[in-house]
């Protein structure tokens, strides 16, 4: 058993374990405004938010990092939601990620698609913080 005297030292390791227990959460978005608007209100509910500007360098980070949590808009320039999330379930490392859509693609046929994917859950734009927050909140049970 280990004894500590240095409350300093406890407080460190306290710390250490609380950034090794972090949820992140990779956030694929290619607008900057919505970008950094989501990644701030991730953060300040403590999750570790890692953000991507497009699809492709969503996916060379979520190899990387495996997040704990994807969020991936659906349209963008040069890879579709739906083709990022095609190129996660490829690898045994990633296609255990639960991904949450976020799009202004609100249509029925459009949320079919994404749940017949198996996409875990589809926030359509706009949406609140408490919307996100409960969003992510469910996917991560």
């Amino acid at each position: 058993m280990y004894r500590y005297n240095d409350l300093a030292s406890f407080q460190s390791i306290i710390e250490l374990v609380k950034r090794v227990m972090k949820t992140y959460i990779l956030l694929i978005e290619d607008n900057q405004d919505i970008r950094e608007s989501m990644a701030e209100i991730l953060d300040l509910e403590g999750y570790e938010v890692i953000t991507a500007d497009c699809g492709q360098a969503g996916l060379n980070l979520a190899g990387k990092h495996i997040p704990d949590l994807i969020i991936c808009d659906i349209v963008m320039s040069d890879l579709d939601g739906y083709s990022v999330y095609k190129a996660l379930q490829k690898h045994s490392e990633t296609r255990h990620i639960p991904v949450i859509f976020s799009t202004a693609k609100s249509e029925k046929s459009d949320r079919n698609k994404a749940s017949s994917l198996g996409v875990e859950d589809y926030l359509i734009k706009p949406f609140n913080d408490i919307d996100l927050i409960k969003c992510v909140r469910k996917c991560l049970k």
